[in-house]
């Protein structure tokens, strides 16, 4: 788990960490480690456009940033990750004894999940290179214009539930919650893609975990 992500959820800037936060920070991603059981599921597939949106798949998706974004993408992949159930129990049983060890590993929880889709999204491009695809930036239900209210949808064409284990509740919160669903375009490897998380086309300029620019 990079250290520098999980020092970024706390809101610690890159270089004026000090020896007792990264050590707990380390303390914390050493136990979360052993509690998680990671797992994701995808599945590529086609796209069409239309006026303020995209159809993935069958599935319309009323989201002109997410169309942007797969701008010159025939398909794209749609992937569910999780970190399994135990590392919400973990922070239960933190939150009620020690509030700061329950911060840090959110905070590292948060940095595995991030991890685990680029894990993900590192699968789907070995698969893809036979094709000369490969994944480009991830976005999520919930930023920009993307619909939360598609996240049950989403993960019934990943069939998660059965597959992961993973489900949202009537609120649309992902369970177990250290989780993530998100929708990649498969570009031609030509052409010079982002990775990661979508938070250099978000708008909100001031959201306390955005990620930095190099």
């Amino acid at each position: 788990m990079p250290e520098t992500e999980a020092l970024r959820y706390l809101g610690v800037k890159r270089g004026r960490e000090d020896a007792r936060t990264l050590a707990l920070v380390r303390d914390c991603a050493r136990e979360l480690e052993a509690a998680a059981s990671p797992r994701w599921t995808a599945q590529a597939l086609p796209l069409s456009f239309a006026a303020g949106g995209v159809s993935l798949g069958g599935l319309w998706v009323p989201s002109e940033q997410l169309a942007r974004r797969l701008c010159g993408c025939r398909e794209a992949a749609l992937f569910a990750v999780t970190l399994g159930p135990q590392p919400d129990l973990l922070l239960r049983r933190y939150a009620a004894v020690d509030m700061a060890r329950a911060a840090v590993l959110q905070a590292c929880a948060a940095a595995l999940a991030e991890d685990l889709c680029d894990a993900c999204q590192e699968e789907l491009d070995a698969e893809a290179a036979p094709r000369g695809l490969r994944t480009g930036r991830r976005y999520s239900p919930g930023y920009g214009d993307f619909p939360l209210t598609l996240q049950k949808a989403l993960l019934a064409r990943l069939d998660a539930p059965k597959r992961i284990g993973l489900s949202a509740t009537a609120a649309m919160a992902l369970a177990p919650s250290k989780s993530v669903t998100a929708v990649a375009g498969l570009f031609p490897r030509a052409l010079p893609q982002e990775r990661g998380p979508a938070c250099a086309g978000c708008a909100d300029r001031a959201c306390p975990y955005r990620k930095e620019e190099a």
